[in-house]
């Protein structure tokens, strides 16, 4: 079960945590109440998965999170979010939280999008 569970999470975000693996032995009542959480979030709603990685990849570049940040666009690829789209939601950062966080969230995504 929690390896579907890696699975799925690791089609969503690119790359599973290690702290996530690490919590699943240390904590099992918790990691199934985040991973009951994520699979909340992430089901398709009024959102498409597709928008809703496109909103998570702009709060990691505005919190300059280079691990959340890095992890959030590597799976969006996935969900076929292209770099065209990354850069527009990037431009919505950049107006609320400033050109750090875009020049954070842009390298992150032609670091991953170009290789």
């Amino acid at each position: 079960m929690a390896e579907e569970q890696f699975d799925s999470l690791e089609e969503k975000i690119g790359k599973v945590p290690k702290i996530f693996r690490d919590l699943k032995d240390s904590n099992p009542e918790l990691f199934q109440s985040v991973m009951g959480l994520d699979h909340l979030v992430w089901a398709e709603g009024c959102l498409t998965r597709k928008e809703k990685k496109l909103i998570a990849i702009a709060i990691a570049a505005a919190m300059r999170d280079p691990h959340a940040v890095r992890a959030q666009i590597a799976g969006a690829p996935n969900l076929g979010v292209t770099l065209a789209e990354i850069e527009e939601a990037l431009r919505v950062t950049f107006l609320l939280s400033g050109m750090p966080a875009y020049v954070h969230g842009r390298a992150a995504a032609e670091e991953i999008y170009n290789k």
